[in-house]
C-alpha cells in the first residue's frame, strides 16, 4: 500500500534519490564516454594526417628532383652538341662566342648539380621523418584501440548497471504519491540528479546555503515538503527519519 504521510514519503524519496543519483552518474558517464572515444579518434586522425602531409611533401620533392635531373640531362646534351659544333666554326669570333655559350651552360649545369645534391639530403631527411611518423602512428593506433576497448567495456558495464538501477527505481517509484513523484522528478531533472538533500550543519546539502532556525523547525514538523529558498531542492533531516 502506498504510504501517504509526509515523513513516510520523504523516506521513500530518500531511498529513491539514492538510486537516482547513481542513475544520473551512470547516464552522465555513458554520455561522456563517446566524447572520450571521439577525442582519441580525432587525435589519431591528426597523426595520420601529419603522416600523409609528410608523404605528400616527399612526393613534391621527388617530382622537383626529377625535374632537376631532366634539366641536367638537357644541359649535358646541349654541352655535347655545342662541343661538336666548335670544329665547324669558321672564325675566331664565332669560336670564342661558342666557348662562352658552353661555359654559361656549364655554369647552369653546376647550379643544377648543387640543387640535386641538396635534394638528396632533403629526400633523405623527409624519408627519415616519414619512418619516424609511421612509428608514432602505429604505436598510437595500438594505444587508441586499447583505450577504445577499455572505454567500450566500461560503457557495457555501466549500461548493465543502469538497467539494474532503473529496474530498482521502477519498483520503488510507485510507492511515492504521483503528485509528489512528479514534483520530485521535475526538481531532479533540473538539479543534476539531486532533488532531495539532507540538512548538514544547518545548511542545505545541495547548495550549502545557511538555513534559518525557523525553516529547520518547519522541516521537523513534517506538515509539508520544505524546499531550499536558493536551489529549490527538497530538504530533510537525517536524524529525524
Amino acid at each position: 500500500m502506498t504510504m501517504t504521510s509526509i515523513k513516510d514519503q520523504i523516506k521513500k524519496l530518500v531511498e529513491l534519490q539514492a538510486i537516482d543519483i547513481e542513475i544520473y552518474h551512470l547516464k552522465t558517464d555513458l554520455c561522456d564516454k563517446p566524447d572520450e572515444i571521439e577525442a582519441l579518434r580525432e587525435n589519431f586522425e591528426a597523426k595520420k594526417a601529419r603522416l600523409k602531409q609528410l608523404e605528400d611533401q616527399l612526393k613534391v620533392i621527388l617530382v622537383k628532383q626529377k625535374e632537376y635531373e631532366v634539366d641536367l640531362k638537357s644541359k649535358e646534351d646541349t654541352i655535347v652538341k655545342a662541343d661538336g659544333q666548335l670544329s665547324q666554326l669558321k672564325t675566331n669570333k664565332e669560336y670564342q662566342a661558342k666557348l662562352l655559350e658552353i661555359e654559361n651552360i656549364k655554369a647552369d649545369k653546376s647550379l643544377i648539380e648543387e640543387k640535386i645534391l641538396l635534394g638528396f639530403d632533403t629526400i633523405d631527411a623527409a624519408r627519415k621523418a616519414i619512418e619516424t611518423e609511421k612509428t608514432v602512428v602505429s604505436n598510437y593506433e595500438k594505444e587508441f584501440q586499447l583505450k577504445k576497448k577499455e572505454i567500450d567495456d566500461i560503457m557495457a558495464v555501466s549500461s548493465d548497471q543502469l538497467k539494474v538501477k532503473e529496474s530498482q527505481r521502477a519498483r520503488i517509484a510507485p510507492e511515492v504519491r504521483p503528485d509528489i513523484l512528479s514534483r520530485y522528478d521535475r526538481i531532479l531533472q533540473h538539479k543534476e540528479g539531486l532533488a532531495i538533500v539532507p540538512v548538514k550543519n544547518r545548511s542545505c546539502g545541495g547548495c550549502f546555503m545557511h538555513l534559518t532556525e525557523q525553516l529547520i523547525n518547519q522541516i521537523k514538523m513534517h506538515d509539508e515538503f520544505i524546499t531550499c529558498d536558493v536551489c529549490a531542492r527538497i530538504l530533510y533531516l537525517e536524524d529525524d527519519l
